[in-house]
């Protein structure tokens, strides 16, 4: 969605975003790009040259202030041309604390700081920081987490691209896995590396980006979340066993798509079954709590860790000691962005989920000790009217090297492999 606040100053949509809570305002703090967000938020242009720390002072309500050092004024000039803002000069460590002083006294203020660390992709200001914050008269300081997010949302255009680029990984995946099942009908071998660069081939083909080789992972590999084939690293499939593909892209500068589908050579074991039914209603459930919290009470009243948390517990005591990641991630023009996370094991995310940004859903089990892993994983975009699937969801797994390749695409073991 194309907000109006897009064409506003940015201190003006900083402010905006305050309106709403009871803090009196946000200070955003960096020094030599230890935080990152202070450069989205103010919309710092890559070539600003900027070697001494600043802050920059948006109160709920009244003009901002620059806090900058005398030496960058011209620089600071220059970026804030058109801003509403008052431009103070500091030199001396001395200076800087009185003008601290002036703005923190007394004052509820968020920064990109996180108690305790407990969200890692916000806690960006050092603790020395905010200890001098606190000492120039603060009253509390507390985590910019959810006024972040209003910065990270997709435009129209962002969610046409992503759109664009789920295309491209529905087909690409579509002709890896009938690579996988022509070559086991006729005997032939197939190496994970043979089915990576398929992927990558349409990716690249589709003047489209991934950042680096998908994954791919047969057997075992597929115990390991993060496996990448490369080098030694190159496994050739077997009958009996797993397959997993995890693959990504986007238009540069655009958010990713990012989907996981398996399958396997010959009938799955009942042990795998298994495990696929535990995985698929994971992640049904977390899709569900999401449909079902939204529909009581908008994104407000959403939390990331809750998805995490039906997930988890719907996946049943058999399999879920095996699931070792969070259920799903921020999707943005980062794979893993800087929105809340659908997390209650790795972090406990209480960020509210926000519309206009995009989640995925993953849940896997990875028991390597049964030679198999398994994950199924989906987007969807939170939009304003809800959750919105942008992604097809995987319904039960490829049996390959049986049958022609249209039934097993569109009729896995009796059922649609895609909704």
């Amino acid at each position: 969605m194309t907000s109006p606040s897009m064409t506003m100053t940015p201190v003006a949509r900083m402010q905006k975003s305050l309106e709403p809570t009871q803090l009196d305002g946000w200070l955003v703090y960096d020094f030599q790009g230890l935080n990152p967000h202070a450069r989205r938020v103010l919309d710092l242009p890559r070539e600003a040259f900027l070697t001494r720390r600043f802050f920059v002072w948006v109160p709920r309500e009244g003009r901002p202030i620059l806090l900058h050092n005398h030496i960058e004024g011209g620089t600071w000039r220059d970026i804030t041309r058109g801003w509403d803002i008052e431009r103070r000069p500091f030199g001396s460590h001395a200076e800087l604390d009185a003008a601290l002083s002036e703005v923190a006294r007394g004052k509820r203020i968020a920064m990109e700081y996180s108690p305790r660390g407990a969200v890692p992709y916000v806690s960006r200001v050092d603790a020395g920081t905010v200890e001098r914050v606190r000492e120039a008269g603060a009253t509390e300081v507390v985590s910019s987490a959810d006024l972040l997010q209003s910065f990270l949302q997709w435009s129209d255009e962002d969610l046409r691209a992503h759109r664009r680029a789920v295309d491209v990984l529905m087909s690409a995946k579509d002709d890896a896995f009938r690579l996988i099942h022509e070559r086991l009908q006729v005997g032939a071998s197939v190496t994970e590396l043979d089915v990576q660069a398929v992927i990558m081939g349409q990716i690249e083909a589709a003047g489209m980006q991934a950042g680096h080789a998908v994954n791919v992972s047969f057997g075992v590999n597929a115990a390991d979340s993060h496996y990448e084939p490369g080098g030694d690293k190159n496994a050739t499939l077997r009958a009996g066993e797993c397959v997993l593909i995890d693959l990504w892209a986007q238009e540069p500068g655009r958010p990713f798509a990012d989907v996981t589908w398996v399958g396997y050579a010959g009938e799955p074991s009942a042990e795998y079954l298994d495990a696929w039914t535990a995985v698929s209603r994971a992640r049904d459930a977390a899709l569900e709590l999401l449909n079902t919290r939204f529909a009581a009470g908008g994104w407000g009243e959403v939390q990331g860790w809750e998805a995490d948390r039906a997930a988890r517990d719907a996946m049943g005591e058999r399999w879920a000691p095996y699931f070792l990641h969070r259920t799903g991630h921020d999707l943005g023009v980062q794979i893993h962005g800087s929105g809340a996370n659908l997390d209650d094991y790795e972090t406990r995310d209480t960020r509210t989920l926000t519309p206009g940004l995009a989640v995925t859903v993953e849940p896997g089990t990875y028991p390597a000790a049964r030679g198999f892993g398994i994950r199924s994983e989906v987007n969807v975009y939170l939009s304003p009217a809800g959750p919105e699937l942008t992604t097809p969801v995987q319904r039960l797994p490829f049996v390959l090297g049986q049958g022609d390749w249209t039934t097993v695409r569109n009729g896995t073991l009796g059922a649609r492999a895609d909704s």
